[in-house]
């Protein structure tokens, strides 16, 4: 097709078909500092901890039980939307093959938090991030390869993400359970959009990182050890 469009007919036959990546995520970690405010013992962290994690929406079915890295994005309904999922849905697990591309999409995301609340935009914003690896392996479909890269404008479109999320909808319906697709922050690069948590196995802990994040609304630099990436903004 030479409009830029897609056909449902995409997912199936070649269009689909089982494929194992090794990704990093991001998270914000936040959580132990924040309620370690809270308690004075450690019998008081695990009591708070444990309220907490009882107040959370129950977790996915799943066949094995999975670290709750894997699981977060899975068993909650977040009122914004992202690249393949409308708002109030379920979540999608996102990752990319390359720690560099992860920390390009951490900074986008740390980017239109300041802007979208009117009280940061005029300050620096402090953060600490877990980046840690998962094995995502499953049936897939790779908007970078044929006949999926025909439509490559609707797949890496920065801010319109209205075919991503119809594609997802449709993919979900055929048992696909990941989507391999070119990062927007990152040309080239692959990542993952992850729809089924069955998919989804952790890598040894060990391989996970610390970084550190300071995000403003002209630029933001994310650093570990002598590792650093800055991005700036218009």
């Amino acid at each position: 097709m030479n409009d830029g469009a897609w056909s449902p007919s995409w997912l199936e036959g070649d269009g689909v078909a089982s494929q194992r990546m090794q990704v990093w995520r991001g998270v914000e970690a936040q959580h132990v500092v924040s309620t370690m405010r809270l308690v004075d013992t450690l019998a008081e962290q695990d009591m708070l901890e444990t309220l907490l994690e009882s107040s959370k929406p129950p977790p996915p079915m799943m066949k094995d039980t999975k670290h709750y890295l894997l699981l977060t994005p899975f068993r909650y309904r977040p009122h914004h939307s992202s690249r393949f999922r409308r708002a109030g849905a379920l979540g999608v697990w996102y990752g990319a093959e390359e720690i560099s591309t992860a920390c390009a999409e951490v900074a986008h995301w740390r980017h239109r938090f300041i802007m979208d609340s009117g009280g940061l935009t005029g300050t620096e914003l402090l953060t600490e991030h877990t980046f840690f690896q998962a094995t995502v392996d499953g049936v897939a479909i790779d908007l970078m390869n044929p006949p999926w890269k025909a439509a490559r404008p609707l797949w890496t479109h920065e801010t319109d993400y209205t075919e991503t999320k119809l594609l997802a909808e449709a993919a979900m319906d055929r048992g696909v359970q990941w989507i391999c697709y070119e990062s927007a922050r990152a040309t080239d690069k692959r990542c993952a959009a992850v729809l089924d948590v069955e998919a989804l196995a952790m890598v040894d802990e060990t391989t996970s990182q610390t970084w550190h994040c300071k995000a403003t609304r002209k630029s933001v630099m994310l650093i570990h050890g002598a590792d650093r990436y800055v991005y700036d903004f218009k």
